[in-house]
């Protein structure tokens, strides 16, 4: 099954925690952080929302930096993705 996002929302594959800090200390599982950098998967159509147009300024492929509690977690096929807003999206990392 596809995930096809609607209006100015964005369907993200988040990437893996680092398991080592910069001075080589291993983390373990309850120390990670929640990742914030992303890979877009899917991109909806943008529009009007809230009687403003929304241009989309990411495209698949692209990672991106996304705010740290945004958005709603699915599981499709085993797989897990976050689907956001594009406003939650706040820098492509290049």
């Amino acid at each position: 099954m596809t995930i096809r996002p609607l209006s100015d929302r964005v369907v993200l594959k988040m990437v893996e925690a680092e398991e080592t800090t910069a001075s080589g200390f291993i983390l373990t599982s309850a120390s990670k952080e929640k990742p914030q950098i992303a890979e877009v998967i899917s991109v909806g159509p943008g529009g009007v929302v809230d009687g403003e147009k929304v241009e989309m300024t990411v495209k698949p492929g692209d990672k991106v930096l996304m705010s740290k509690y945004a958005g709603t977690e699915v599981k499709v096929d085993g797989e897990e993705y976050v689907i956001v807003r594009v406003g939650d999206i706040l820098a492509v990392c290049e």
